[in-house]
């Protein structure tokens, strides 16, 4: 018997299958979707390899199965790999992994975690040191940093889970034990996420009208074994998490699972424990990248084994092995997050659509804010809307204002907080109210200038300002991750006129600390969310332990429910409107109105301001008025004229290297073959030449890019992944990534 093999590579050159010999001795283990051992190439070394079909015989001359791994894949997951791997032009082995247990594959055999006891690694010398170590290049591996710098951050972890976050090796961690870098040691692991959470049962609350209507049509799905697209559309606290909860009860007593997905690792917290009291915590996993390799691993192996019916997680989890999958739930859908922008670049929505309709269940997406591309298919009728236009428990939507910036620096008021939300902020701290200030960029500020010669301090690997961390006194590159030392001297003119431009979260929070010293603040961004649950007791103490004002990110805007919050501030609305995006309004309207839904959400009055030098446009007129649909018309306008979609698919070909030219010649290239095969097949498409990126170089990468708009097809498709496989572009020093409808077009 002959098994066609598929390698565990993502060389664009090994995507195609390989005829190997199945010995006698493994004909009982090997089947469609074995893992297995082989001999490839020149290597010593076996390779790790996906069984996809099993044959008579071949015409090659082949070498024999080596051995056979315990883990496998459905047929089910076959089917999905290599439709998601023409789809999102990737490797059909790099869409396989996606699908296996965590911690299983050859390539961690070193770091096997089925194991109750493991190796923890911790850090033996300071933050201080380790800057010096670095600085005086006593430390030169980078692979080395990055694993003292994972432990600074997280004090100690898990050795395999170092290796995983960090890309290094078991190796490289004794090299640093031998050097009196770090201390191993065995220590006893409980690898449940939910082993420490105890909440109170709650029961089923009663439904409003609109509530029980969309429960009724989702339900009738269910019941008839349908596969069918559902939008619950409401606005911010109308109660779709109840809807969600009744549902999967259902699923449930019909013995099934269910999957329900969230786009922030900060939503989950709040979304567990909702299931949780439901339905307590037996029967509910937890997948997301912030556990450990073995708590996912654990998770995974729960659910195999139909202890699990309830997953909930963030992008990743739709490849769950589910048993007997009753539903498909994915909340805040209009999120940019569902979408990888990591190879394979998938969208979580469209895979799973394809997944219920494997499986004929409906998926619900829930939003007060779709995603425009969502909503125009409600419009055209491929998904069914269901709406909420009201709050679950009688509470009113919040009052907003607007408050010109302009007018503020003409009355010489150059704070980032505006008269208006300083008298809000000092109201609710007599009335013991809580407050959330919103502003979507970390750090202390954008970037630092010298005011005689303009020099601007950027990063020596991607070609974008460096951004100030007062903290640490360092400047940060947001893309790479290199650090230096604050400079307050001009290396260009020697000026000490060095000034900081722009505001970040940091800098927000020493301004209001400065504004409000009696008040008590807690700040949540990436920088604050590095260690292990982190984001999960940033938002306990604001919830339990009456802190009056959160300051953060995007990562406080979505989904949670904070009873005391009855103030919101956002500090800048302009961010989201100023990138080189066709989606800037959409993002801004999202942001604006799910940041405005966290106040008064129980029966106490909302405010929320809105700060901003652009009060006329449209996008922050229809937050204001909370109203969507009146924003959708605009928007959809828009998009129709310029063709943008859902009108269109916009495709970006990303080419970068280390050397310019090369990157412009494969760039032109590409191009050229493109065109031609365009051309040929008569395929309408608008294809524009090769240009620099807007970022156009990152992490010592140049990097280029092709558009292409059109209405892609099976055959655009084709023609796309056969001039990224073409040995020309396969084997020079560049690298080409293709990616529909980017999340970033930067």
């Amino acid at each position: 018997m002959i098994a066609e093999v598929i390698v565990n590579s993502n060389v664009k050159s090994l995507n195609k299958v390989f005829d190997y010999n199945i010995p006698q001795d493994l004909e009982d283990k090997v089947a469609i979707g074995s893992i297995v051992l082989i001999p490839f190439g020149r290597n010593k070394k076996l390779e790790e390899g996906f069984v996809t079909n099993i044959k008579e015989s071949t015409s090659f001359e082949v070498k024999d199965i080596a051995g056979v791994e315990k883990a496998s894949l459905t047929e089910e997951k076959i089917a999905l790999s290599k439709w998601m791997a023409k789809k999102y032009f990737s490797n059909i082995a790099e869409c396989m992994k996606l699908m296996l247990k965590p911690g299983t594959t050859s390539k961690n055999f070193a770091n096997r975690i089925s194991e109750k006891q493991a190796t923890f690694a911790k850090i033996n010398i300071s933050k201080e040191e380790l800057s010096k170590y670095i600085a005086d290049k006593k430390i030169k591996s980078e692979k080395q940093i990055a694993i003292l710098n994972f432990l600074m951050s997280n004090e100690s972890a898990q050795v395999t889970e170092i290796i995983e976050k960090t890309d290094t090796s078991r190796a490289i961690i004794k090299t640093l034990e031998k050097n009196g870098l770090v201390s191993l040691y065995k220590d006893q692991i409980q690898r449940n996420p939910l082993v420490n959470k105890n909440i109170v049962k709650t029961n089923n609350l009663k439904f409003t009208e609109e509530q029980e209507n969309a429960y009724k049509k989702v339900l009738n799905s269910i019941n008839n074994d349908e596969y069918k697209e559902f939008l619950l559309y409401g606005v911010t606290g109308s109660g779709k998490t109840e809807v969600y909860l009744q549902l999967i009860e259902e699923v449930l007593n019909k013995g099934k699972s269910a999957i329900v997905l969230v786009p922030e690792i900060s939503l989950t917290p709040q979304m567990i424990n909702r299931f949780i009291s439901r339905f307590g915590k037996e029967i509910i996993s937890v997948l997301h990248s912030k556990l450990s390799v073995g708590e996912r691993h654990d998770s995974w192996e729960k659910i195999e084994n139909g202890e699990a019916r309830i997953i909930i997680g963030a992008r990743s989890a739709i490849f769950a092995p589910a048993k007997d999958l009753g539903i498909i739930i994915i909340d805040e859908e209009h999120d940019s997050s569902y979408k990888s922008e990591m190879s394979p670049r998938y969208n979580a929505k469209e895979v799973a659509s394809q997944i219920a309709k494997y499986n004929n269940i409906p998926v619900l997406l829930g939003s007060a804010t779709p995603d425009i591309s969502t909503f125009y298919k409600t419009e055209i009728k491929e998904i069914e809307v269901l709406k909420l236009t009201k709050r679950a428990n009688n509470s009113n939507m919040p009052n907003i204002k607007i408050v010109d910036l302009r007018k503020e620096l003409a009355n010489g008021n150059r704070s980032m907080i505006s008269m208006e939300l300083y008298k809000k902020i000092l109201e609710n701290l007599k009335n013991k109210k809580q407050t959330i200030l919103f502003l979507n960029r970390r750090g202390f500020s954008t970037f630092i200038m010298c005011r005689d010669c303009g020099f601007v301090a950027k990063c020596p690997n991607c070609n974008i300002s460096l951004t100030y961390h007062k903290k640490e006194e360092k400047l940060k590159c947001h893309y790479c991750g290199h650090e230096e030392k604050l400079i307050n001297i001009c290396p260009e003119c020697g000026s000490k006129k060095i000034r900081h431009f722009g505001t970040g979260t940091q800098k927000l929070e020493l301004e209001i600390n400065k504004i409000f010293p009696k008040a008590t603040t807690i700040r949540m961004d990436i920088d604050t969310v590095t260690k292990k649950n982190s984001h999960e007791e940033i938002l306990r103490k604001f919830n339990e332990e009456g802190i009056d004002i959160l300051i953060g990110t995007q990562m406080i805007v979505k989904g949670h429910h904070f009873p005391n919050v009855t103030l919101v501030g956002v500090v800048s609305a302009d961010g989201s409107l100023n990138i080189d995006d066709y989606r800037a309004s959409e993002r801004t309207f999202d942001l604006l109105v799910q940041v405005a839904g966290r106040a008064g959400r129980e029966n106490m009055q909302g405010n929320v301001i809105i700060q901003t030098y652009n009060p006329e446009n449209y996008s922050i007129e229809y937050a204001k008025k909370q109203n969507y649909e009146d924003f959708y018309n605009i928007e959809i306008k828009l998009r129709r004229q310029l063709r943008y979609p859902p009108f269109c698919d916009i495709i970006m070909l990303g080419i970068s290297g280390e050397q310019e030219k090369n990157v412009c010649d494969i760039s032109n290239k590409l191009y050229d073959k493109l065109e031609s095969q365009i051309k040929q097949n008569a395929i309408q498409a608008n294809i524009l030449k090769p240009l620099p990126a807007p970022i156009d170089k990152i992490k010592n990468r140049f990097r280029w890019r092709i558009i292409i708009k059109t209405n892609l097809n099976d055959k655009l498709i084709d023609i796309i992944n056969n001039c990224l496989y073409d040995d020309e572009i396969t084997k020079s020093n560049v690298r080409v990534i293709a990616d529909t409808n980017p999340t970033n077009m930067l």
